[in-house]
């Protein structure tokens, strides 16, 4: 199994059981090895304010023990390529960048970032087509 980066809605889908047995199932493996974050998913992540104070831990838990990416001159140099040449939104373009410059698979369901996958190296792989 190669190196993973996640997105945010994977985390809130995952979390929610929202995705088939098999793919919860690829997705416990990948989260138990230690995930790939981005800065940007640790941000928007933890910005959501969660009623359930076990569900707030639970993730908590889960950005604590994770592999934050920060934001290099690497990723930051690829992202204003990205969004130069894809119209790319800052957050989505420094997403995407992290995966390429680390050469990570991207794990989202968000279509959006095939527009993306189209004009670079990025490797997407939607959950969701997981059956």
């Amino acid at each position: 199994m190669g190196q993973y980066l996640i997105d945010t809605n994977v985390i809130t889908d995952y979390f929610s059981g929202a995705f088939s047995a098999k793919a919860m199932f690829f997705l416990a493996d990948v989260i138990d090895k230690v995930p790939n974050l981005s800065v940007i998913t640790k941000i928007e992540a933890l910005s959501w304010r969660n009623p359930s104070i076990a569900k707030e831990k639970i993730l908590q838990n889960f950005i604590r023990n994770a592999n934050i990416i920060a934001l290099l001159d690497s990723i930051v140099n690829e992202c204003i390529q990205i969004r130069r040449d894809c119209k790319a939104k800052t957050p989505d373009a420094i997403i995407v960048t992290t995966a390429i410059v680390y050469n990570f698979t991207l794990i989202t369901s968000d279509s959006g970032f095939n527009r993306i996958a189209n004009v670079s190296n990025l490797n997407i792989l939607n959950p969701y087509e997981i059956l």
